[in-house]
């Protein structure tokens, strides 16, 4: 079993409040999150970002993987995920996130690609853990 972790630190209220997030690997060292980055366009990080990056980047990995499987290599893979947070009747929830793909697959048919993409969607392990919101896509190879 493989465990990794983060951490996050928080101080004060919810609008005056400050607080930081960190990796285990150090990558993110008490990178600064709040209220205004989260919900007024702030300039620091925020949990939904995270989701967002965590996201693409379990994907790409997954889609590189399942086109590996059929011999094909990625050039490249560009993922971007939007992650929807929205007000509901019970507060804030993430209600969507969409995938934004873009790839270069030398000698990949777009049939090929696309049932690789929707494997990957369903598949990698962030898309397994987010199973709650609606998880949409738009792939396309280049």
């Amino acid at each position: 079993m493989i465990k990794k972790h983060g951490t996050a630190n928080w101080k004060g209220g919810l609008k005056d409040g400050t607080g930081t997030v960190s990796t285990q690997t150090g990558v993110l060292d008490k990178a600064n999150y709040g209220f205004q980055s989260r919900f007024e366009g702030g300039t620091n990080t925020n949990p939904e970002e995270l989701i967002g990056a965590a996201h693409a980047a379990c994907f790409s990995m997954a889609l590189s993987m399942i086109l590996g499987q059929s011999d094909l290599t990625p050039d490249n893979i560009d993922t971007k995920a939007t992650v929807s947070l929205e007000e509901t009747d019970g507060g804030f929830t993430v209600t969507k996130i969409h995938l934004d793909v873009a790839a270069s697959v030398p000698g990949a048919s777009e049939d090929q690609f696309l049932e690789a993409a929707n494997t990957a969607k369903a598949n990698c392990p962030i898309s397994k853990a987010l199973a709650g919101p609606e998880i949409t896509m738009d792939a396309k190879l280049a």
